[in-house]
């Protein structure tokens, strides 16, 4: 198995087009994120042009925070370019289980096999029809309680699940991994698990997808510990984060990367 570092360094040679679908309160941070981290970023949303736009990206993320009729329309037809094509795309079901809404919609983009569905312990609890006590958008549920949801889920798309936390749980639906890289910082800022999506989907792009998506959550999780050593709040941790990001090397991230497969 590749290191995490040699990850990131295909990655960055790469330098993928991340074709991301995502919320009006992401798109400048992820954006940036995506630039810092070596990849390149396009945020089209209009259904008059997402499936052509996907037909030109190495990658997709899709993100159901501020959905409506017609985004939602451009989701399914954008998720389904990347699905006949064999590409990657990544699902955040931000706030799935709060309204019907936002439950159709994601049994529909479930139905385009997503490479990765990335989403806090509630969320995945509630796209695998399991409960989930979340309030709007935050999870109120433990990552542990959403594993063998994970892994359902996992085998139900064919693709990989990450539960995000304070230890990241990610499946293929057979093997699994933790990562416990991160800051409680970065639960303060409200886009950081929107812009990890982009992230997640650079990492996927001609790698194999369970580690490609550890190391991706190690690194943005290393950057994050990296900035919450110098920001003095959350005002100062997203630049700092962004250049932390940016100056992450290979050899660090293997030298800082904290994954373990379970016992």
């Amino acid at each position: 198995m590749q290191t995490p570092g040699h990850h990131l360094s295909a990655m960055r040679t790469a330098a993928p087009l991340v074709h991301n679908i995502t919320n009006f309160v992401a798109m400048n941070v992820q954006a940036n994120v995506l630039l810092a981290v070596g990849a390149s970023p396009a945020m089209v949303h209009a259904r008059e042009e997402v499936a052509e736009f996907a037909g030109l990206a190495q990658a997709l993320t899709v993100n159901i925070g501020t959905a409506d009729a017609a985004w939602a329309a451009g989701m399914e037809e954008a998720a389904g370019v990347m699905d006949r094509a064999g590409r990657p795309w990544v699902f955040d079901p931000v706030g799935v289980g709060a309204t019907r809404f936002r439950q159709d919609l994601s049994a529909r983009l479930l139905e385009l096999r997503p490479t990765v569905v990335r989403g806090n312990a509630s969320e995945i609890l509630a796209l695998a029809g399991l409960g989930g006590a979340a309030r709007g958008v935050d999870a109120g549920d433990a990552v542990a309680e959403a594993e063998e949801a994970a892994r359902l889920l996992a085998r139900r798309t064919g693709g990989v699940v990450a539960v995000s936390g304070p230890v990241d749980f990610v499946t293929d639906g057979a093997r699994a991994l933790r990562v416990a890289n991160g800051h409680p910082m970065m639960a303060k800022i409200t886009v950081m698990g929107c812009s990890l999506n982009g992230v997640i989907a650079a990492f996927c792009v001609g790698q194999p997808v369970l580690e490609a998506t550890a190391a991706a959550l190690s690194a943005y999780g290393l950057a994050g510990e990296l900035a919450g050593a110098q920001a003095a709040g959350p005002g100062s941790f997203v630049p700092a984060f962004l250049d932390a990001l940016h100056a992450l090397t290979p050899g660090a991230l293997d030298a800082g990367a904290r994954i373990e497969a379970p016992a």
